[in-house]
């Protein structure tokens, strides 16, 4: 626990120490490294990572190519429009239909950082009220996952969110990717995605 502190404390300092070892996803230019799930679009703009919309306003992924079990994850998102997305964690795909654990990325008081399991139990964990003031819902925010056997550790702009150690987590095995939720009229951009394999 208090390695998972220390690592929160050093990312919001911005001490050159959170750096070392880090590989970026997403190269700025194209979706290379991706693989994108359903209907909804996927692109980049001025080096931004774009999830919106499409005409069927359904559910839409976007994930890494190969799977990822342990890990620390650094990215920076902006909410445009609704925003209710996610990242999914140590999961897989049949079609459009995603099972896994997603870290939650959603309006104000929407549970940003919060841990929810897809097609399974729902709802393990939410920040607190207080916690969820972090965001900044017209700006860009900075999200890290920390996932290690059966513990996972969320911070947003340098607060730590959530932690929760659960033994099916544990077992779970897969890809990384980002969600755009359905219900159409949903955009949000990302950009400085990167990850340290543990």
């Amino acid at each position: 626990m208090k390695q998972l502190l220390l690592f929160g404390v050093l990312w919001m300092l911005g001490t050159g120490a959170s750096a070392q070892g880090f590989k970026s996803l997403f190269n700025g230019k194209d979706l290379q490294g991706w693989i994108p799930h359903g209907a909804e679009k996927w692109y980049v703009e001025n080096r931004n990572l774009i999830c919106a919309s499409g005409p069927e306003k359904g559910y839409g992924y976007l994930s890494t190519d190969k799977h990822y079990k342990n890990f620390i994850l650094e990215l920076e998102f902006k909410l445009e429009a609704n925003g209710n997305s996610g990242v999914f964690v140590r999961s897989g795909i049949e079609g459009a239909k995603i099972s896994g654990w997603q870290v939650e990325v959603a309006p104000p008081n929407k549970s940003t950082g919060g841990i929810y399991e897809s097609y399974g139990r729902g709802w393990l964990i939410k920040p607190k009220p207080e916690d969820e003031a972090m965001l900044k819902p017209a700006d860009w925010n900075k999200m890290r996952i920390q996932l290690s056997g059966e513990e996972i550790t969320t911070w947003l702009n340098g607060r730590q969110m959530v932690y929760l150690k659960d033994e099916k987590i544990g077992k779970g095995d897969g890809f990384i990717a980002l969600q755009i939720h359905d219900g159409g009229g949903i955009k949000v951009r990302w950009r400085k995605i990167r990850i340290k394999e543990l």
